[in-house]
């Protein structure tokens, strides 16, 4: 049996967005939700470029562009998503886009409806810029973690997809690395023709 090579080394854009966190009035945690969960998802060798920004428009939209242009195939955000006024992570996101993927937004709200009804006040996006893709979590670190593996019964079983699940095939036809997940976390769907063989574990 022939050894898998190892998989590749990928870039990716961590920002947590609050203006208390970024400021010091309190500890920041999704930067640290953010970290661990791809850490544990992933097997690629993880590079992360991790930002604490306040909920600053032009300055989350110039934050997203520099970390595409610094090579990130993944950027993940959390905070600003709700209706408050100072949430405007979305506009900022979607200021800087190429092409607007509204699947993962309606998935984020139908897997957060499971447990909360106040769901549908989220306006998370994701967007694809040059050949990076951009999402926007939820700022709550059980919630992002909810978000990217979505619902398991007790058994185990998937009930409902979380988001990353489709993010590995979307990096590879944007022309980016290709994601390995481990399955006991996410596990990954490409069609047949798109897939590489698997590691054991």
């Amino acid at each position: 049996m022939h050894e898998l090579p190892p998989a590749e080394p990928v870039k990716i854009g961590i920002v947590s967005i609050s203006d208390r966190a970024s400021s010091g009035v309190y500890e920041d945690k999704g930067l640290p939700a953010l970290q661990q969960w791809l850490s544990s998802a992933l097997h690629n060798p993880i590079t992360f470029e991790a930002r604490l920004i306040p909920d600053d428009q032009a300055g989350i939209s110039q934050t997203l562009v520099e970390l595409v242009d610094a090579g990130c195939s993944l950027v993940l955000t959390t905070g600003g998503t709700g209706p408050a006024l100072r949430d405007v992570t979305p506009e900022a996101t979607l200021a800087v886009a190429d092409k607007v993927m509204p699947g993962f937004g309606e998935q984020m709200r139908q897997i957060s409806l499971a447990f909360v009804p106040t769901a549908i006040l989220s306006r998370q996006v994701a967007v694809i810029r040059g050949s990076s893709l951009i999402i926007n979590l939820p700022g709550q670190p059980k919630a992002i973690a909810e978000t990217l593996e979505g619902l398991k019964a007790a058994d185990g079983q998937q009930q409902v997809h979380g988001i990353f699940a489709a993010v590995p095939y979307c990096v590879d036809l944007i022309g980016g690395p290709y994601l390995e997940t481990r399955d006991a976390v996410c596990k990954a769907f490409r069609p047949k023709t798109a897939q590489r063989p698997m590691r054991s574990c």
